[in-house]
């Protein structure tokens, strides 16, 4: 074994878990390229799968099915991961440079010199094969509607170093799953999934917003723009506005699909769960930031337990 593959396994990414599954479990030559695709931190699948699986499940909920498609969920899960991937190593090619001078980021593979900008495009060129099949599996509208993002995806690295709000991008991004998720069952589009969109890119302007607080000194050093530095000190205002409106989103895009009452109570713990965020977050404290940011995961997992639990109730009784 090579001593740098001996270092890039000895190697810490600041952000990811201690002991995560990758550093202990990895041969050393993969490691680079798990840490590359984000495998050592899942958060973000979640957050990009979790959408997506909301559109099935509204979908099917729409025309009374018994539960989301489990093959669509399947595909979608395994899309989540490639494409999250092949998205996290464009950003890391667009961002080296500027990866290399904030604290948090500059052990990446790219900035520390693990693997090469060549190696990670044909890294990204093999994650995006997958995430082509996955999408050549859907009826013919969610095709074509998949496609439509890609130059939202390919713009996003980019927006941080013009405007405040790189994080609305990614939220436009990151949750055309929920889209797509429609489409795929239904082959079309309606005002549900719009309004769920809508509260989807809110949440996500939310939620990076906290997670970019673990950068907001290096980041403003460095000139690149975040919302975290446009709130500043009112961050939790405007936390507070954009969970909200997510909220309030979700809550008119399940009774738009036909959702009862069931629903409503668990997207009501879904919201207690996002007060909750905002009330306790310190943006002064980058492990209390990235706690936050990563609960996430179960607000999406609670939103999508009011889908599938509303789905069942109504189909038995």
């Amino acid at each position: 074994m090579s001593r740098r593959a001996k270092q890039s396994k000895a190697d810490t990414i600041a952000d990811a878990a201690p002991q995560n599954w990758v550093d202990r479990h990895a041969p050393a030559w993969l490691v680079p390229y798990l840490r590359l695709a984000r495998a050592d931190r899942p958060i973000g699948f979640y957050l990009l799968a979790l959408p997506c699986f909301w559109g099935v499940g509204l979908a099917g909920l729409s025309v009374g099915a018994a539960y989301p498609d489990p093959w669509l969920l399947l595909l979608f899960a395994i899309g989540a991961i490639a494409m999250r991937a092949a998205g996290c190593t464009y950003n890391d090619i667009v961002d080296r440079d500027i990866d290399a001078k904030v604290a948090r980021t500059r052990g990446r593979p790219l900035p520390s010199g693990q693997v090469s900008v060549a190696q990670a495009a044909i890294f990204m060129g093999l994650l995006s094969l997958i995430g082509l099949a996955v999408l050549l599996s859907l009826n013919r509208f969610a095709i074509l509607l998949g496609l439509c993002v890609i130059p939202i995806v390919m713009l996003y690295p980019f927006v941080k170093r013009i405007s405040h709000w790189p994080q609305a991008v990614l939220g436009l991004a990151f949750n055309w799953g929920a889209l797509m998720g429609w489409a795929a069952v239904l082959g079309r589009l309606d005002a549900a999934p719009i309004v769920l969109y809508a509260g989807a890119v809110a949440w996500t302007i939310g939620y990076d917003t906290i997670y970019a607080h673990q950068d907001r000194e290096d980041d403003a050093l460095i000139g690149t723009k975040s919302t975290a530095l446009r709130f500043g000190r009112a961050t939790k205002t405007w936390l507070a506005g954009f969970y909200a409106f997510a909220w309030s989103a979700m809550v008119m895009t399940g009774l738009l699909a036909g959702a009862g009452l069931v629903f409503l109570i668990f997207i009501g713990v879904a919201g207690a769960q996002l007060a909750w965020q905002v009330a306790t977050l310190d943006i002064d404290d980058a492990d209390n930031c990235l706690a936050r940011f990563r609960s996430n995961r179960d607000f999406g997992l609670i939103v999508f337990a009011a889908i599938a639990t509303d789905m069942a109730l109504a189909s038995a009784f």
